[in-house]
């Protein structure tokens, strides 16, 4: 876990996705908010394949977009979506400082 735990550990909202993973609905979600969140397509980054190992480790699918938010992993888009409906992502984003209002 050590270059993914070094990736996500100064950013408060980190995405994991591959370039054949749709991602734009929840960057554009969490942008929206005022958050900017840091990106990583894993079949473009030169470390890629190590991370997506440790993605699975953690029990991510390699190819769906992972979220991690004040360096805790989310889940994937369902999850966000999900806390997004229930009311909870932006007060999660506003606890972590990814975001003022």
């Amino acid at each position: 876990m050590v270059i993914l735990t070094r990736l996500v550990a100064n950013k408060v909202v980190v995405i994991f996705s591959k370039s054949s993973c749709f991602i734009c609905n929840i960057r554009t979600l969490i942008c929206n908010f005022g958050a900017y969140p840091t990106v990583y397509v894993l079949d473009e980054h030169p470390d890629g394949q190590i991370i997506e190992r440790e993605l699975k480790a953690l029990g991510c699918k390699p190819c769906i977009t992972t979220i991690f938010i004040g360096h805790e992993l989310m889940g994937g888009a369902n999850e966000i979506m999900s806390m997004h409906l229930k009311g909870h992502l932006v007060p999660m984003l506003l606890k972590e400082g990814a975001i003022w209002l």
